[in-house]
């Protein structure tokens, strides 16, 4: 155990980098907490056992490069059992009846059905709707009852880190890997002119909304000063934390109300300012008044039929004069702002303009967002909010998901990757047992439990499940398919090109083939298309050419397959010719250069000569590098992703390059050298200046050959 007597290294804890936070802290050091170091390293070892023992097994199992995680695939299997539930919905129909109503002043107003011959009803079809039309439609509508009250709109606790990265995603679109960084930028400081480095922000991985009482004091000044005293609460707002929630550091606010987003707007980044913003209006927010609403129900009889008409008038805005908390991505503003009603009485007759029928289905439940997939994590209890930026780069990162219109869809590798992990490490992948190991940190932390004994009980059970999966586990998973050449079940399995279907049989049946899953989950054996003849022949056996489609595109192969396994890459006319003639001689042999495609569709210059000579180079377009003092020329090359682009043939010493395709002409109202074509989709080519600053623009009149 650490003796306090002799001990001679101490704990500083600050919150913000200003000098008066760091003086304080310095002053008050803290004593060493042994409970908080064995927590984190718990936590850290639970961490590693599970990345570091499971990532292997996937990558001898399923493809090199996978990984695990603790929490990682949890955060996965959420993101498939959501697809699932969506795989599995049933949509339900159901009708609304709105009745279209004008009073004796404006506006007109709407009212929806509520209840008939006494009851709640729900409309199911449309027969049920028409029957409902035709009894009310010829009956008088009438003001039955009026009821108004007042409601009350409470402010929003200040940032903690969840809640940071949800409403930077719903605002901004800010993804969370983003906002921690610009967070990170304002927490460590910018530089204000003559003020020189100040952080704006105090720490942003917390859980806490705790403000600390100098904090507190300084904006409620402000808002007394900025908005009036009926804006300022008697007594400060406090806030709850989440039980989980480690009250080290407070919640996530400027440090200094001197320090408004239009004094330090001149030297931050455009995304620098929106961030700190969004923190700075949700802190004063939270110490204003409530919002008040005036909001009214109208209930109007027609026949056996009772209709409802609501709407409120925002009374007095309260918080809202800062701060609007975004909609959740699920449903709508949390405004609660509706249609605005004429001065009714009761008794009073209405005249009904339009009875509108309208049909609705039920709607399967949505995809995550980063907001909502952050949100559920925390609910469950599931890791830590200043690790989610990385749990969820890091299932990006592996293809386990792609993004939708900002939403997460499984890839059939995050399918094949979760349900082996479900398979062999049900433990681990269960959303309760995760949350419980978090707890369990917690207890750590709080010295209610010794993190040994955590650590015991679960490497005791972990182990055995190891040792089975490193026996037993296969990189594939069953389907409902059955194997066409032998009748055994066809199983999904990963290789070098992708998952495809293959014979549990393997290796006496080696039937494979590619697979496709429908809006149902359901899984079916993908048709080939036809096969294309090509204008070619096969060098190696003779027999005709045929176009088929691979990972990178079409290409060519030998009709004789299996036998013949040649294949060549296809010219971009899809005639079938590998090659295109050109009139550039090897430099190094004097033969003829050919333009080729290699398999990603990547053009270049080859030797008409390989493979005995093999010498290739770029595809020159003629225009001299425009960089001052550089004899070099522009060349066409292809990024990464196949997106081509132009750059300088002497590189790395020019680094000069442009993504639209050079023209040897100078701007005629800038004189900037090389001009760029543009194709707009949808729209005629022109030639535009590459100065940003010139607006030149002209038609692009191609030349023969062009």
């Amino acid at each position: 155990e650490l003796d306090p007597e002799k001990q001679k290294i101490y704990r500083v804890l600050f919150n913000e980098l200003t000098p008066n936070a760091i003086k304080e802290a310095i002053a008050s050091p803290e004593q060493l907490n042994r409970e908080k170091f064995e927590s984190q390293q718990a936590r850290r070892i639970l961490d590693r056992l599970v990345g570091y023992q499971i990532s292997p097994l996937l990558w001898s199992r399923v493809r090199r490069g996978l990984s695990a995680g603790r929490v990682q695939s949890v955060a996965l299997k959420m993101i498939c059992d959501r697809e699932r539930e969506i795989f599995a919905f049933e949509p339900q129909e159901y009708w609304s009846l709105t009745a279209h109503l004008e009073a004796d002043k404006p506006p007109r107003f709407k009212a929806r059905l509520w209840k008939f011959e006494g009851k709640k009803i729900e409309l199911k079809t449309e027969s049920q709707t028409k029957k409902v039309m035709d009894s009310v439609k010829n009956e008088t509508f009438k003001v039955l009852k009026i009821t108004k009250r007042k409601k009350k709109r409470n402010p929003v606790p200040p940032f903690n880190t969840s809640q940071l990265q949800q409403e930077a995603y719903r605002k901004l679109g800010f993804p969370a890997k983003r906002t921690m960084s610009i967070a990170q930028n304002l927490y460590e400081g910018i530089e204000l002119g003559e003020k020189g480095q100040v952080g704006l922000i105090t720490y942003m991985r917390t859980d806490s909304f705790r403000v600390s009482e100098g904090a507190m004091q300084a904006v409620r000044e402000y808002i007394k000063k900025k908005f009036g005293d009926e804006y300022l609460p008697q007594t400060p707002n406090q806030y709850k934390s989440p039980k989980s929630a480690q009250e080290a550091h407070e919640a996530i606010r400027p440090t200094s109300m001197e320090l408004d987003p239009e004094t330090v707007a001149p030297f931050l980044t455009k995304e620098q300012l929106a961030l700190y913003a969004l923190v700075w209006k949700r802190f004063v927010a939270s110490q204003m008044t409530p919002a008040l609403y005036e909001q009214t129900q109208v209930d109007i009889e027609a026949g056996k039929a009772l209709f409802r008409a609501s709407g409120s008038i925002l009374v007095f805005r309260g918080f809202t004069a800062v701060y609007e908390e975004s909609p959740n991505g699920e449903g709508t503003s949390g405004s609660g702002e509706e249609d605005t009603l004429p001065d009714l009485h009761k008794n009073q007759v209405l005249t009904l303009i339009e009875l509108e029928p309208a049909q609705h289905f039920t709607q399967p439940p949505p995809r995550f967002t980063e907001a909502t997939l952050i949100k559920a994590l925390e609910e469950n209890g599931i890791g830590r909010p200043s690790t989610y930026a990385t749990i969820l780069g890091n299932i990006n990162q592996r293809a386990y998901v792609k993004l939708e219109k900002g939403r997460f869809r499984p890839t059939e590798l995050g399918f094949l990757v979760t349900d082996l992990l479900v398979d062999n490490f049900p433990e681990i992948m269960d959303i309760h047992f995760t949350a419980q190991m978090e707890g369990d940190l917690d207890r750590i932390e709080q010295g209610k439990i010794k993190w040994t004994k955590v650590l015991e009980k679960f490497y005791s059970s972990f182990q055995k499940a190891l040792e089975k999966a490193q026996k037993e586990m296969k990189g594939e998973i069953p389907t409902a398919i059955q194997c066409s050449k032998c009748g055994k079940t066809m199983m999904i399995k990963s290789g070098r090109n992708g998952l495809f279907l293959a014979c549990s049989g393997y290796p006496e049946c080696t039937n494979t083939a590619n697979f496709i899953r429908d809006d149902k989950g359901n899984i079916s054996i993908e048709v080939e298309p036809e096969v294309q003849e090509a204008d070619a022949v096969c060098e190696k056996c003779g027999k005709k050419m045929v176009i088929k489609r691979g990972r990178f595109g079409p290409f060519l192969a030998c009709s004789g397959y299996p036998e013949c396994k040649n294949t060549k890459s296809l010219s971009p006319n899809g005639n079938g010719v590998e090659i295109e003639e050109t009139n550039l001689k090897c430099k190094k042999c004097g033969g003829k250069m050919v333009v080729r495609r290699n398999r990603m569709g990547q053009r270049f210059l080859a030797c008409e000569n390989y493979p005995k000579c093999k010498h290739t180079e770029p595809i020159s377009t003629q225009v001299p590098c425009p960089e001052q003092g550089c004899d070099g020329t522009l060349v066409e090359r292809s990024s990464r992703k196949g997106r081509i682009f132009y750059a300088c043939d002497r590189y790395p010493k020019c680094k000069f390059m442009i993504w639209d395709e050079p023209i040897d002409e100078a701007c005629p109202e800038c004189g900037t050298k090389v001009l760029v074509l543009k194709r707009p989709k949808g729209a005629a080519p022109f030639l535009a200046c590459r100065n940003k600053e010139c607006d030149f623009k002209r038609p692009f009149e191609p030349s023969e050959g062009d």
